[in-house]
């Protein structure tokens, strides 16, 4: 995996111009398919990707925690949501709570997330390559490619797929 994640880097690397020029045209001309078509590639890659062999998401980055997530995550712990937001988070630039560092504090050492059913929206929802109106969140995208082997290869599959 790791060799995967390293020549993960260096092709999001090259490929970024020609992904940013690809969702550049993507928000001004969007296919009437777009959603369809990226629920299909989403639903294809996650039938043959098991994220638990790189959990590379929540080894580098650290998702937002919304006010919903902190109360259910903190009810999860038993703890108060000022004692979960103590132990756990900051508050970063964009005054988001995000972790105090990372990798996850909840990542044990099997890739497993120890807070799982009740992690955040976030992680429910990550790498976002199924969400509804896809081209308005095209600069997720382009942040997780070289973060995730998934959404890179959902990416190259969306421009053979669509090209514009």
């Amino acid at each position: 995996m790791k060799q995967i994640l390293n020549s993960l880097v260096k092709d999001a690397k090259d490929k970024h111009l020609e992904n940013k020029k690809y969702f550049d045209k993507l928000k001004k001309k969007t296919p009437k398919n777009l959603d369809y078509v990226m629920q299909e590639l989403h639903d294809a890659e996650f039938k043959k990707t098991d994220c638990l062999t790189c959990a590379n998401c929540c080894k580098t980055t650290g998702p937002l925690f919304t006010l919903a997530d902190i109360e259910r995550i903190a009810k999860h712990l038993r703890q108060k949501p000022q004692q979960f937001i103590a132990n756990y988070l900051r508050i970063d630039e964009d005054t988001d709570y995000v972790l105090q560092s990372v990798p996850c504090t909840f990542l044990d050492a099997e890739n497993t997330c120890m807070i799982y059913d009740v992690r955040p929206k976030a992680c429910r929802e990550f790498p976002h390559t199924d969400r509804k109106k896809f081209q308005q969140i095209t600069d997720i995208t382009l942040k997780n490619i070289p973060i995730c082997p998934a959404t890179y290869r959902i990416v190259e599959q969306m421009k053979k797929r669509l090209p514009l």
